[in-house]
């Protein structure tokens, strides 16, 4: 995308300052990691989902204190399709003796979150009971991780063969400080990590790689033109060039994420927040990130010119 409006922003002028609040987010994301870690939501952890119906629309807040002043701190409730159907999720716990009358476990604690509703509205009704098993999560846990990692290798694979191996490297590592960030954050404020969030993840590495991929092919593209210019003015100015594409882009995205994060509801809360921080962190990274270390390692118009055949310029005989 050509430079319409003529940006001229010193944006390698900064990358100090970038380079030091990056190592901090970082820092700070795999501390939190490794001393808090994940709070991983009932698709991985495994839990109990029970479905409640109503005759009339019913108000989440007034079931939500109900639940958590009832024994049930944990448990997660949202709308189901219309205003008169809930959908309540709860993590595994001790599971309690069974009754006489030979209530399962399972069956008794539905029981008694119905009762409990009950007790607030007489006309809830319960409609389904699912429970995961812990088993079932912790392979969702081993895939959901396995197809991070394979994701990560594919686009490796593919940067490999489609950059010179300086810009190949800048942009794997911009993709994993976005991913390490990402799932940072969700660490250090102890968000749910469900497989929703594990989606939002793979979205953000496939947005990262593409913001990273436009501005490093208008650096490729500008090395070869701009042949008198020092590899940091060729840089600055490809990223200026593709800046217009890029405040569009990540503008128009980010709109929409916003809205799904303001008015989307608890179930997709995570997905939406977990979108906004890969996005706005995958936006500043292709800037800072990735030009900066391609920079670092020594890139210019050198690198990317094809090699050329000993004899090549030679006529034929």
């Amino acid at each position: 995308m050509i430079n319409k409006f003529n940006y001229n922003i010193d944006f390698l002028g900064k990358k100090a300052l970038a380079l030091a609040l990056s190592a901090a987010l970082l820092g700070t994301s795999i501390f939190s990691f490794f001393l808090q870690g994940l709070t991983f939501g009932i698709d991985f952890t495994g839990g109990t989902l029970i479905e409640i119906g109503y005759t009339q629309p019913v108000e989440l807040t007034p079931i939500r204190s109900s639940l958590h002043s009832s024994g049930f701190p944990d448990a997660i409730v949202q709308h189901f399709g219309t205003n008169r159907d809930v959908l309540i999720r709860l993590k595994n716990r001790e599971k309690p003796a069974a009754t006489q009358d030979s209530q399962t476990p399972i069956d008794l604690l539905s029981t008694q979150v119905l009762s409990v509703l009950q007790q607030q509205n007489s006309d809830a009704q319960m409609r389904r009971v699912e429970f995961v098993g812990p088993q079932v999560g912790n392979e969702l846990v081993e895939q959901g991780g396995l197809a991070v990692l394979y994701t990560l290798i594919g686009i490796l694979i593919y940067v490999t063969f489609r950059f010179e191996y300086r810009l190949s490297f800048g942009a794997i590592a911009a993709l994993a400080h976005d991913t390490v960030i990402t799932v940072g954050v969700f660490s250090l404020f102890q968000m749910e990590f469900d497989l929703t969030v594990l989606a939002a993840v793979l979205a953000v590495i496939g947005y990262s790689i593409n913001d990273t991929i436009v501005v490093f092919d208008r650096i490729r593209d500008n090395f070869l033109k701009m042949r008198k210019q020092t590899p940091e003015v060729v840089i600055n100015t490809s990223i200026n060039q593709t800046l217009t594409r890029t405040i569009m882009t990540s503008g128009t995205t980010l709109l929409v994420v916003v809205v799904l994060f303001a008015i989307g509801g608890e179930l997709i809360h995570g997905f939406a927040t977990a979108l906004l921080v890969g996005i706005t962190v995958g936006t500043y990274s292709s800037i800072y990130v990735a030009s900066t270390l391609a920079l670092a390692l020594g890139i210019d118009r050198k690198s990317l010119l094809p090699v050329q055949k000993e004899g090549a310029d030679l006529p034929n005989a």
